[in-house]
């Protein structure tokens, strides 16, 4: 059952449904998922079909990735489930949100996740005004983070998501414990419309690190939160301090909030790499 006096959400970060019924079963509850094209391209019905040597045509693979956050959704109807919309570098802000929009009828509790690149913004400003929840993935740096808040200020609390990754810092060399850390500070000068969801974890530490900053919401794989299931769901103690040795610091930058959006520098190498690798697991499945 949820711990007393856990304020943040848990998430799985999972494109499997029978990993949505694990984790449920071993944590006694669970506030929502975040699904992906990599995870959604490991999952047992994407697996079992490739299994047959069989590919998918673009109308097949959409029918799956709706029949399985379907499932989902009413496993965790109270919760919320991210849908990501297709995109590489050249897909336009208008493809982007012809997707969302129709992602959005899928299912009730549906947040659309788009990356954090010019078009992704344009698509996510245009989702919002269309009345669509979304969740903006592949942060990577504060500004692209005070980006996010300036373009869905005035949006309604609940509505809008950021997804700091904090596990491909850490690939890297770097604490990316320190980088949602930044986050959150950042936005404690805001009026809190929006959420910080920690993501991309590497080890069940930075779940409880994030929980100690205070993220709104936590997305941890599988594997994790089976371990924390292992563990009873413990708590980090209040004297938990995350161990970040090796790992080399990410400073925090003042930034201000009160800019158009377009005024911050949101390129990213690494957003860059993860909307590559996430359009390539996707494309992998379709008949060429």
């Amino acid at each position: 059952m949820r711990p007393a006096g856990l304020k943040t959400r848990i998430f799985l970060d999972s494109g499997d449904v029978g990993e949505t019924k694990e984790i449920l079963k071993a944590l006694g509850f669970l506030d929502g998922q975040t699904t992906n094209p990599t995870y959604f391209s490991k999952s047992a019905v994407i697996q079992e079909r490739l299994k047959s040597g069989q590919l998918f045509t673009l109308p097949e693979l959409l029918k799956t990735y709706r029949q399985t956050v379907e499932q989902v959704s009413a496993l965790i109807p109270q919760g919320s489930v991210s849908i990501e919309v297709y995109a590489d570098s050249n897909t336009p802000a208008e493809t982007m949100f012809r997707q969302a929009k129709e992602m959005f009828t899928w299912i009730p509790n549906a947040h659309i996740k788009f990356p954090i690149i010019p078009a992704g913004m344009r698509a996510a400003h245009m989702a919002l005004e269309a009345g669509l929840r979304i969740n903006m993935t592949l942060c990577f740096n504060q500004e692209q983070a005070a980006a996010v808040y300036a373009l869905t200020r005035g949006a309604k609390p609940g509505d809008v998501f950021v997804s700091p990754f904090m596990g491909r810092h850490i690939d890297a060399g770097r604490s990316g414990v320190d980088f949602v850390r930044n986050v959150i500070k950042m936005y404690r000068a805001g009026d809190g419309h929006v959420q910080v969801l920690a993501a991309s974890l590497r080890h069940l530490e930075e779940l409880y690190a994030a929980v100690a900053a205070g993220a709104d919401i936590v997305t941890a794989g599988t594997k994790f939160l089976r371990q924390w299931g292992e563990k009873q769901v413990e708590m980090p103690a209040p004297d938990f301090v995350y161990d970040a040795s090796g790992l080399s610091a990410i400073p925090y930058v003042e930034l201000p909030l009160d800019k158009a959006w377009d005024e911050y520098n949101i390129q990213d190498p690494m957003t860059d790499n993860g909307l590559q690798q996430f359009s390539s697991d996707w494309n992998a499945l379709l008949q060429k």
